[in-house]
């Protein structure tokens, strides 16, 4: 054992002495009014693909609050009607004392179930702050794909996930497998986001600009992604656009949260106009989204801020495997040839805009 990976093994020693709790194998919860989830290990994609879980727990218990721990203030534009309350653990503030006795206070409100989720792996972080709760029911892994999760003494209910038996299923269903003994699920397995008025005004105003004629199919997309990999060719982008324009005359829009070299590639080689929008937050893209007839974009968190609205859309995949990460819901179609996303051609691309454009007449 080296030396580094001694000190967090040694400090888990010690807390699991002094802090663990009994496991209680009875599956069956009593009504709950306060619910607490951990999900500080969760990037922004998780969370928003996450609302399979948010609303399982509402449709078991329907006059809950449900509150949710997140890492990062960005986190919390993740509007969505299901989550009460957003408690943001920001290390960067804890250098502060009173951060850090603001955020205990938060988290020693009693709760009657605490839940620490997992779509990837278990996180020893989010167990340690279910410890510290005040909950009177703490759920949360005993291991993770045969792995024993060495934190698991944070938790008096316990759940073995094994996500290698099923590795093509989707996130938004792998999150509920740690609330499912509970009789806690839902066959509802889309995402959302909660758009204000707000949103929806400046989006109209912003689209305004650029669709003209009411009759015009309007196309949205995204050519960026957070991973290289995922970043379908800058010229098929082009091509796509021109055919589809030959074939449709549409208006077309390009969005991302931020100016890219890629962006302004396709826009100076692009014979066709491409007006970009930068929107300001998470729900305004989702209602600029929203308001378009079409939407194709690569594997990125704007693809999941996408599979929250109800437009068609068209989700690009290179190394990721789509049918874990691909949105659900009605025309939301996915592409993956292999893990070269350039092995994806523009007709294979067209040929389902057609029919999605032609569905939407």
């Amino acid at each position: 054992m080296s030396f580094l990976s001694f000190i967090p093994n040694a400090i888990n020693s010690l807390l699991k002495k002094i802090f663990a709790l009994k496991e209680n194998r009875i599956y069956e919860l009593n009504i709950a009014d306060k619910v607490l989830l951990i999900c500080t290990h969760l990037t922004l994609n998780d969370l928003i693909i996450s609302t399979s879980l948010y609303r399982a727990i509402k449709e078991k218990y329907p006059n809950s609050s449900l509150a949710a721990v997140v890492s990062n203030e960005k986190h919390t534009q993740i509007k969505n009607n299901l989550i009460d309350e957003f408690i943001i653990i920001n290390k960067s503030k804890f250098i502060n004392p009173l951060n850090v006795i603001s955020f205990i206070k938060q988290i020693r409100t009693p709760f009657d179930i605490c839940i620490v989720p997992a779509t990837k792996s278990f996180s020893s972080k989010s167990d340690y702050i279910a410890r510290l709760s005040k909950s009177k029911i703490r759920v949360g892994i005993n291991s993770f794909d045969g792995k024993t999760n060495k934190s698991n003494f944070c938790f008096d209910r316990r759940v073995d996930l094994n996500y290698c038996k099923h590795p093509d299923t989707n996130i938004s269903e792998r999150v509920l497998e740690i609330v499912k003994p509970f009789g806690i699920d839902t066959k509802d397995l889309s995402s959302q986001l909660t758009i204000s008025e707000d949103d929806s005004k400046t989006a109209k105003k912003i689209l305004s600009g650029i669709k003209k004629n009411l009759k015009t199919k309007l196309i949205g997309i995204n050519a960026s992604s957070e991973d290289p990999a995922n970043n379908w060719s800058l010229e098929n982008y082009i091509e796509l656009i021109e055919k589809l324009n030959i074939d449709f005359n549409c208006v077309f829009y390009l969005i991302t949260h931020n100016s890219t070299e890629e962006i302004n590639f396709i826009k100076e080689n692009s014979k066709i106009k491409l007006p970009l929008i930068q929107p300001k937050t998470i729900t305004e893209t989702a209602a600029i989204i929203l308001l378009t007839d079409l939407f194709i974009t690569n594997d990125s968190s704007i693809m999941h801020i996408a599979g929250t609205t109800s437009t068609p859309q068209i989700s690009l995949f290179g190394t990721t495997n789509p049918f874990n990460w691909a949105p659900c819901g009605k025309n939301k179609i996915f592409l993956q040839k292999s893990d070269l996303i350039d092995d994806i051609t523009v007709d294979e691309v067209f040929d389902i805009c057609k029919v999605l454009l032609e569905e939407t007449k």
